[in-house]
């Protein structure tokens, strides 16, 4: 395999032609030297991106997305390779879901790559982990039309209650620090009528959890007044560190 420094003018031509949305200079190059397509580029921090990484990781939305992933594949771009030597061993499916990047999302789902490839940062699970978990919900959403399947608290921060319940009816059911888990992402999405689902089921209410917060932190941070209201009449609180005057 073919693996470039970033500074190398190949890579540097390859890196600008993806970005700025340039197909037709991406497809020329690609035809004069085939090998390219399977590339890897190693930045300073010694990961090693393949060139739909490039077309997909943050902060995504590059010109033309959806052509140049189009190109890549059709020039013989592994679709489903991960990331070498990176925080966790993402797709560049993972990539776009974390960039929110919708239209690159769907070009690359619509060219072969797999929606339950594992690899994704602090969980190891799939795109739809990395859009959950970065609260790109656009990307999430299209996951979910597209196929993806979740878990509790992934389906809890998009307000999926079947799904939840489902989760919550499976033998053996989800243990207590998965009921609260998912209380604290419902409360992040935004999602009372989950949030309440979940609190009957025994969630902890004050929790204090990811990034340091509590559910009613997570809900403030979703800006739903309503639920925000719902977690205040049960007695929750912030944490510490987030409480204000």
């Amino acid at each position: 395999m073919l693996e470039l420094q970033a500074h190398d003018p190949r890579a540097v031509g390859l890196v600008r032609s993806i970005q700025s949305g340039d197909d037709a200079t991406l497809q020329a190059t690609l035809q004069s030297e085939p090998e390219l397509a399977a590339a890897r580029i190693i930045d300073d921090r010694g990961v090693a991106r393949t060139l739909l990484h490039v077309a997909a990781d943050w902060p995504g939305h590059f010109p033309n997305g959806s052509a140049i992933v189009a190109v890549l594949i059709a020039a013989g771009a592994e679709v489903n390779a991960a990331l070498r030597q990176g925080t966790a061993p993402e797709t560049a499916l993972h990539a776009a879901a974390s960039s929110d990047d919708v239209v690159v999302l769907d070009a690359l789902l619509d060219g072969g790559a797999d929606i339950e490839a594992p690899g994704a940062v602090f969980t190891g699970g799939t795109a739809m982990s990395d859009a959950v978990v970065f609260a790109q919900w656009r990307a999430a959403r299209r996951l979910l039309e597209r196929g993806a399947t979740t878990t509790i608290w992934q389906a809890a921060a998009l307000g999926v209650l079947p799904r939840v319940e489902e989760c919550c009816a499976a033998s053996p059911p989800p243990s207590a620090a998965d009921i609260t888990n998912a209380l604290w992402h419902a409360c992040r999405g935004g999602q009372r009528t989950i949030a309440e689902y979940l609190l009957a089921r025994g969630a902890g209410l004050n929790w204090v959890g990811h990034d340091h917060k509590t559910p009613l932190d997570a809900a403030h941070d979703s800006g739903v007044a309503d639920l925000i209201a719902m977690l205040v009449a049960r007695g929750a609180q912030r944490a510490a560190g987030n409480r204000t005057a």
